[in-house]
C-alpha cells in the first residue's frame, strides 16, 4: 500500500505476489448479486483488452544492445531482506528476486500470467476430481548456481515452509500453499506433481519465485539467513555483494544460466531517497530512477531548452515583468536598508540561477519514460464509527465527487490518459477488468443530498454549543502545525486575494506566469512615468466601478418593490438552491457534518493534497465540511490509516493478476476480536460484508476461469455498492533513464526482462516493439527516445557509488 508521493512511496509492483501480498493489498442486502455484477459505468466503461496507457521502456532488438557495461538503478532504499515471503519484504526485495531467483509465472504487458520457459516447459492441471492435480514439467538446463538441477526437492521444501503448519516458520502469508495436500516426484525430478486438498483457482501463483531448499529447509535458513544473503540462486544475475555503507547492493552475470546472456556485465541497485533523486541525476550517479512529477517537469524543461544561451525561463531568477519591475524599485529606493536587502537577495538570485541551468544541462542526458503503474489511488472511507459507519453517508461521499475531474487533476498534466478507475480488482488492459462502478452510481449531487437527508443529516439543524473555544474548522480548513487553510469555494476556481491585498493592480503585473519570456525592463525613467499614468487610470476606473455598482443596487431595489417584495426577502420555503451552489452546513443531534480528512505532509504529496482539496470543494456542495490534517509520512499509514484515526484518506493498492487470492485480505470483513478490537487483514477502511467474503470464496476454489472471472466481477460490484474504497484514477509512472539505457523504463503492467536490458550500440535507436510475451519484436516504436552518448556506456568509465 501507498500513498502518493511520500517517501513511503509508491505502491509495490505486484510482478513478485509475495511483496505485493505482504505490504498491501460492500452493501446493501437487498442489491441481488446478478444486478450488481450487470452494472456498469456505461459510456466510460474501459474494454478489459486495452490498457490505459501503454509501456514506455525504449524497446530495442538484442542485436543493438552492446555487451557489458554497469546500470545503476535507483531504489528507495535497501532490502532489509532477501525473502521475499519475510513481512518486511520491499520493492527491492522484489527486484532482487526478480533478477536472480526462478519463477515459473510472470506477468505481461498486459498484466497476464505467462510462464516463463527459461524455467517451465509446461504446467497443467491434469486431474479436477476426486481432488486437483497440476502437473509442472520443468526446463531441464534449469540449474542452480551450485550445479544442482531445480526440482521437485525445491518445491516440496517451499511447500513446507509456507504451508502454515510449521510456526517456527516465520512467513507473511501462506496464502494458496496451505490448500497444498502433497508435493511429488513425477516420472523423474524434472516432474512435479502438486495435490490440492482443496481446488485452488489462482494454482498459477504458486513458486514465483521460488527459492532453493537450502532457504526453505530450515526455519533458522528462511527466517535469518536468507535475510542477509543469496548464496545459491538461479537467474540471469547473481547477488556479488550487498554494501551497506555505500547502500548499493551489486548483481552480476551467474555464470551457469542457461538462458539469453544478460547484457548488462553488473546491475547495481543504489538506494537513492525520493527528495535526493534530482541531485542523484545532475551528479550522474544513476542511470535509471523513478522521480516525482516535479522532478520528471526539470528533466522535460532541460530537453526543451537544449542549446539555450541566455537565461533561462524557470527557476531562480525567473521573473514576471511585475516582480521584475517591483525588484527594481525596491533596489533604488531612498530606503537604504530595504535596497541593500534587495541587492544581496538579487546576488543570491543571480547565484542561484547560474547553478540552476548548470544543472539543467547535466539533465540532458536524460529523458523522461512514462505510463501508468499497476496500482490505483482511492479515497478510503473509515465506516467503523462517526457519521461514515452509516452506508447512506458513504454512499453520499461517494456520488459527491467527480472521479474524472480527480483523474484529470494528476494525470492531464502529464500527458497521460485520465480516466478514472471502475473496479476494485483490475485495471484496464487486464482480462479481469470491468467497469463495475454503476453498482454505486455515477457523480450525482441531488442522489447525494438526497442519501444525507434520508440519514437525518438537514441543513441549519441546531448545534449543541462547543466546548472547546477554538472555532471549529470546515470545508478545507487544515488542522496541525504543519497546515494551512485552504480555499474550498466554486470548483475550478483559481486562486483569491490575500487579506493583505487590498485589490489594487500593480502595473505591469497580469496572468503573465512566472517563467513565461517577456521583453526586458530597460528605461526605468518611462517606466516611472508609465506607472504613474496607469495607477491614475486605474484610480478613475475604480470610481467608475463603485459607481455602477452604486446604481445597479438602486434599480434593482426599485424592481422588487414594484413587484411588492420586500428587499432582501428570502425565497419561498423549498425554492431550489442555484445549480452549483454549496450547501448549508448539515448537522445531526447537535452535532455538525464534519469529517477529518488525513493526508501525508511530505514534499513530494503535492499532486495527493490538490486531490483532497477538490474533494473538500465537492463535498462542501452538499453540506459536509472537512478538516485536513497533514501528517509526517513516517507516521502516515502506522498512526493513522492502519489504526483507523481517520474518517478519509488518500492512498494506492497494487492490482495483480490474482485479484481472488491477492485482494480478498484487502476487502474482507472484519472480525471481532476477543479484547473488542477488529481484525481488520488489510481492509483499512473496516468496511465489508458476509456475503463479499462469500463470493472470494467461491472464485478462489472455481477452477473454469471464465466462471471465475464472474465470481471477482460480482464481488467487484458489491465492494462498490458498499462505497467504503471509492477508486480514482491509475498512478502515473515516471521514471527517468539516461540516454541510450534500453528495454527499461516504465514498465507499466510487465516485469523486467532482465536479460535484455543494456545500453544501445553507437549508432543504434531503440524502435523494435515488445510483443505479448514481452520479448522485443521488429515493429517500430516512435515514442522511444533516441540515444545519445552517455557515461552509462559500458566502454566509459563508471563513477564511485556516493555513500550516504
Amino acid at each position: 500500500m501507498s500513498h502518493d508521493g511520500a517517501t513511503s512511496r509508491p505502491a509495490r509492483r505486484p510482478a513478485r505476489r509475495p511483496v505485493l501480498r505482504s505490504a498491501a493489498f460492500l452493501v446493501s442486502g437487498a442489491l441481488a448479486v446478478t444486478a450488481l455484477a450487470g452494472c456498469s459505468s456505461g459510456d466510460d466503461e474501459t474494454e478489459s483488452s486495452s490498457a490505459a496507457a501503454a509501456q514506455d521502456i525504449a524497446p530495442a532488438a538484442r542485436g543493438d544492445i552492446a555487451d557489458g557495461g554497469t546500470l545503476r538503478w535507483a531504489v528507495d532504499a535497501l532490502p532489509v531482506t532477501l525473502n521475499s515471503f519475510q513481512a518486511d519484504a520491499d520493492a527491492g526485495t522484489s527486484r532482487v528476486a526478480g533478477a536472480v531467483l526462478p519463477s515459473m509465472y510472470r506477468l505481461d504487458n498486459q498484466g497476464r500470467a505467462v510462464r516463463d520457459p527459461d524455467f517451465l516447459e509446461k504446467a497443467e492441471v491434469i486431474e479436477s476430481e476426486p481432488k486437483q492435480v497440476v502437473l509442472y514439467k520443468l526446463n531441464q538446463q534449469a540449474v542452480w548456481s551450485d550445479g544442482r538441477e531445480i526440482g521437485a526437492a525445491d518445491f516440496a521444501a517451499q511447500w513446507r515452509a509456507l504451508s502454515g503448519k510449521d510456526s517456527a516458520y516465520w512467513t507473511a502469508h501462506n496464502a494458496g500453499y496451505d490448500r497444498i495436500e502433497k508435493i511429488e516426484r513425477g516420472k523423474n525430478n524434472l516432474e512435479v506433481r502438486v495435490t490440492f486438498a482443496k481446488p485452488y483457482a489462482d494454482w498459477r501463483s504458486l513458486f514465483s519465485p521460488l527459492y532453493p531448499k537450502d532457504v526453505m529447509g530450515t526455519p533458522d535458513a528462511f527466517n535469518e539467513d536468507a535475510r542477509r544473503k543469496l548464496k545459491v540462486t538461479a537467474g540471469p544475475f547473481s547477488v556479488k555483494k550487498i554494501d551497506r555503507d555505500a547502500k548499493d547492493i551489486t548483481l552480476v552475470r551467474n555464470p551457469r544460466w542457461w538462458g539469453r546472456q544478460a547484457k548488462l556485465e553488473q546491475l547495481v541497485l543504489l538506494a537513492v531517497p525520493r527528495k535526493d533523486r534530482a541531485d542523484a541525476l545532475v551528479a550522474g550517479k544513476v542511470d535509471l530512477a523513478a522521480v516525482d512529477p516535479e522532478d520528471a517537469s526539470r528533466i522535460s524543461l532541460a530537453d526543451r531548452d537544449k542549446g539555450t544561451s541566455g537565461p533561462l525561463a524557470h527557476g531562480p531568477g525567473a521573473l514576471t515583468p511585475a516582480q521584475s519591475m517591483r525588484s527594481w524599485a525596491v533596489a533604488h529606493s531612498d530606503d537604504e536598508d530595504a535596497a541593500g536587502a534587495e541587492l544581496d537577495a538579487r546576488a543570491k538570485t543571480r547565484k542561484a540561477a547560474t547553478k540552476y541551468k548548470k544543472e539543467q544541462s547535466r539533465l540532458e542526458d536524460y529523458v523522461v519514460r512514462k505510463s501508468l503503474e499497476p496500482a490505483f489511488t482511492q479515497l478510503a472511507l473509515n465506516g467503523s464509527e462517526g457519521p461514515l459507519a452509516d452506508e447512506r453517508v458513504r454512499r453520499a461521499v461517494a456520488r459527491a465527487i467527480d472521479r474524472k475531474k480527480l483523474a484529470e487533476v494528476v494525470l492531464k498534466p502529464l500527458g497521460l490518459p485520465a480516466h478514472p478507475v471502475g473496479s476494485h480488482l483490475a485495471l484496464a488492459g487486464q482480462q479481469a477488468y470491468a467497469d463495475s462502478s454503476g453498482a454505486l452510481g455515477g457523480q450525482d449531487t441531488t442522489e447525494a443530498r438526497a442519501l444525507l437527508a434520508d440519514a437525518g443529516w438537514v441543513s441549519g439543524g441546531p448545534l449543541k454549543k462547543e466546548t472547546a473555544t477554538a472555532k471549529p474548522k470546515t470545508a478545507g480548513n487544515v488542522s496541525g502545525s504543519e497546515g494551512k487553510k485552504s480555499k474550498a469555494g466554486t470548483e475550478g476556481e483559481k486562486g483569491a486575494a490575500s487579506d493583505s491585498d487590498d485589490g489594487t493592480g500593480i502595473v505591469g503585473e497580469s496572468d503573465q506566469k512566472p517563467g513565461d519570456r517577456q521583453p526586458p525592463l530597460l528605461d526605468p525613467a518611462r517606466t516611472a512615468a508609465y506607472q504613474h499614468a496607469a495607477l491614475l487610470r486605474q484610480a478613475d476606473a475604480r470610481k467608475l466601478r463603485e459607481a455602477d455598482k452604486e446604481k445597479k443596487h438602486a434599480d434593482q431595489y426599485a424592481k422588487e418593490a414594484a413587484q411588492g417584495g420586500a428587499p432582501g426577502a428570502y425565497a419561498p420555503k423549498g425554492t431550489a438552491a442555484p445549480a452549483g451552489a454549496p450547501a448549508g452546513p448539515l448537522a445531526k443531534d447537535g452535532k455538525p457534518l464534519t469529517l477529518r480528512f488525513v493526508l501525508p505532509s511530505g514534499p513530494g504529496s503535492d499532486s495527493l493534497r490538490a486531490v483532497a482539496d477538490r474533494i473538500s470543494q465537492m463535498l462542501e456542495k452538499i453540506g459536509i465540511r472537512t478538516e485536513t490534517s497533514k501528517v509526517a509520512d513516517a507516521s502516515y499509514f502506522k498512526d493513522h490509516i492502519a489504526s483507523g484515526q481517520y474518517d478519509m484518506a488518500l492512498y494506492s493498492w497494487p492490482v495483480s493478476a490474482f485479484p481472488a487470492t491477492d485482494a480478498r485480505p484487502i476487502y474482507a470483513k472484519p472480525v471481532p476480536a476477543a479484547d473488542g478490537s477488529l481484525t481488520v487483514e488489510q481492509n483499512y477502511t473496516r468496511v465489508g460484508t458476509d456475503h463479499i467474503d462469500q463470493l472470494f470464496d467461491q472464485a478462489i476454489g472455481e477452477l473454469d476461469e471464465g466462471e471465475e472471472r464472474s465470481l471477482v466481477k460480482q464481488a467487484d460490484a458489491r465492494i462498490w455498492a458498499a462505497a467504503g474504497s471509492i477508486p480514482l484514477y491509475q498512478r502515473p509512472e515516471l521514471v527517468a533513464a539516461r540516454r541510450g539505457v534500453a528495454n527499461a523504463g516504465a514498465f507499466g503492467f510487465q516485469e523486467p526482462d532482465y536479460e535484455d536490458i543494456g545500453f544501445l550500440k553507437a549508432g543504434a535507436r531503440p524502435g523494435a516493439e515488445p510483443n505479448a510475451s514481452g520479448k522485443a519484436s521488429s515493429s517500430a516504436d516512435s515514442s522511444a527516445s533516441p540515444s545519445g552518448k552517455s557515461s552509462g556506456s559500458p566502454t566509459e568509465k563508471r563513477s564511485e557509488k556516493p555513500s550516504e
